[in-house]
């Protein structure tokens, strides 16, 4: 498909055996895999991996794998210009993007660059069956921010609004099916279904306040990615919402209901996704410092961002109390 004859297969850890079939089948096409893959891709992560792509002179990338394999991937191709080929194994939506980050010096930087964007995506059912439900309920709530926050994104529009009403139902019906039962292939067929448009959304609008929090927390304080947007979505939502007129009415359509940040709080909880940031080891110190990072470079969100609120929404999503509106 791209003509590679020295592919590396970037992996996570966990899926080394789906890795080494796929050097099987790729034989002396492949130049071996590559397992150093840590959340939030490190720079010093991603410097090794490029000196080691180009160590191996690989002429394509297969990322098998969560985000953060991806986001390896990413991270080689920025620098190497080395074409993708996705297969992702959670619900993270990063596959569908041009988006990369990269972790520096306690502070996560996003960019976008066509580049990174993998030339082709596989998704297999299989695969994400065989994820556990404490990782696959904070992996479809990741993916469930993306396509909340894509509705209320500055350049939203009618077309990728609709995709996001969709995906946000498809992941509120499939997401607790998977999590009660990682074997029911057609639930995990509608959850990839909307990580999928989740990770159109992602890259396709800008995201806001909900996912500049959660590049903080992860980026300063590493916290797991996933459990973090799952504990702050809500809170996002619950701000931001009084703002978003049309955001807040396709979400009603979407979920049944008014009460829309309650339910996405519910949803987390039913799923087994962790529900403080105090669970994620954060101190209450650290929250002044994370509201001071959120709100000291201008960003757009629908909703006018002071310290002094962000840091009561921080406050609020340390205790895990239910999101106000």
């Amino acid at each position: 498909m791209l003509g590679g004859r020295r592919v590396l297969i970037i992996v996570s850890p966990s899926h080394v055996q789906s890795a080494a079939q796929v050097a099987a089948s790729l034989a002396d096409r492949c130049v071996g895999s590559y397992d150093k893959v840590v959340q939030h891709v490190p720079a010093a992560i991603a410097s090794a991996g490029v000196a080691h792509a180009r160590s191996v002179e690989a002429d394509a990338c297969i990322a098998i794998g969560g985000g953060s394999a991806i986001g390896l991937a990413k991270a080689i191709a920025l620098e190497t210009g080395l074409p993708i080929i996705a297969v992702p194994t959670t619900y993270s939506g990063s596959e569908m993007t041009a988006v990369w980050g990269i972790t520096t010096d306690g502070v996560k930087r996003t960019g976008k660059d066509e580049k990174v964007l993998p030339r082709c995506v596989v998704y297999d059912a299989e695969l994400t069956a065989t994820l556990p439900a404490k990782i696959a309920g904070p992996s479809g709530m990741n993916a469930l921010a993306h396509l909340v926050e894509g509705l209320y994104a500055q350049n939203a529009n009618p077309m990728m609004s609709t995709l996001a009403q969709d995906g946000v139902r498809a992941i509120a019906r499939a997401l607790p099916r998977v999590c009660a039962n990682q074997a029911d292939l057609d639930a995990q067929e509608e959850m990839l279904y909307g990580a999928c448009l989740a990770g159109i959304l992602l890259g396709s609008t800008g995201m806001s306040l909900h996912h500049k929090l959660c590049h903080t927390l992860g980026g300063t304080f590493n916290t797991p990615h996933a459990e973090t947007h799952a504990i702050v979505l809500p809170y996002a939502t619950a701000f931001n919402l009084p703002a978003a007129t049309d955001a807040r009415h396709r979400l009603t359509v979407a979920l049944g209901t008014e009460a829309i940040a309650s339910t996405i709080h519910a949803l987390g909880a039913a799923v087994g996704a962790p529900r403080s940031l105090r669970e994620l080891g954060l101190n209450r110190e650290d929250l002044d410092r994370a509201a001071e990072i959120a709100t000291r470079t201008p960003y757009f969100n629908p909703r006018p961002v002071t310290r002094e609120a962000i840091r009561q929404l921080l406050e609020d999503a340390y205790n895990g109390v239910a999101p106000s509106p």
